[in-house]
């Protein structure tokens, strides 16, 4: 079955704006004529890092997730908020703010969307290697104070995703991602 509904937005309603992120309602024209509101976050795009060293081990940090309550292990990863930086920018300067590591060789790896039923938010994930230490460690503040960084073989990273000990989305199709390409 092809579709050909256009889902046109008749009106837009903002509930909340912040810097990150926006909380709107939109009044979309389903199949049929009737008219839905349908609620998301409008986001302002994000970039991840799946670093892997010459071991072929994955650098991951350990960071205090408010939302969930609970410290997750995750990929380096931020907010593309600069306007006019691009993407290999963005991901270059999250692997030194969060890891102290600058790449060698960055590449685009793969692109989601993180929760498509409430969230446009789109991240890129990019592949690190090549690692060397960044050349001053960058000053972290809020949750970002207690970052724990650590190395952890690319299969033990996968066999951590796949036993549910990394939910992080993102983090986790890095990983997957990033074993495939690296062991084809």
């Amino acid at each position: 079955m092809t579709a050909s509904h256009t889902y046109e937005v008749q009106a837009q309603h903002e509930r909340y704006k912040g810097p990150v992120f926006r909380v709107v309602t939109d009044e979309v024209v389903m199949p049929g004529g009737r008219a839905a509101d349908r609620d998301y976050i409008q986001h302002v795009g994000s970039v991840g890092v799946v670093a892997v060293d010459d071991e072929r081990r994955v650098v991951l940090i350990r960071q205090y997730r408010h939302a969930v309550r609970h410290h997750l292990w995750e990929i380096p990863a931020g907010l593309a908020d600069v306007p006019g930086e691009a993407l290999p920018e963005v991901a270059a300067r999250e692997l030194v703010e969060e890891a102290d590591l600058v790449a060698g060789r960055l590449e685009h790896l793969l692109e989601l969307h993180t929760s498509p039923g409430c969230s446009n938010e789109r991240i890129r994930i990019f592949l690190a290697r090549d690692l060397t230490p960044a050349a001053s460690g960058y000053e972290r503040h809020d949750e970002e104070a207690e970052l724990e960084v650590r190395r952890f073989p690319l299969d033990e990273a996968v066999s951590m995703a796949l036993a549910g000990e990394i939910t992080n989305g993102p983090t986790v199709a890095g990983i997957l991602a990033a074993s495939h390409l690296l062991t084809r």
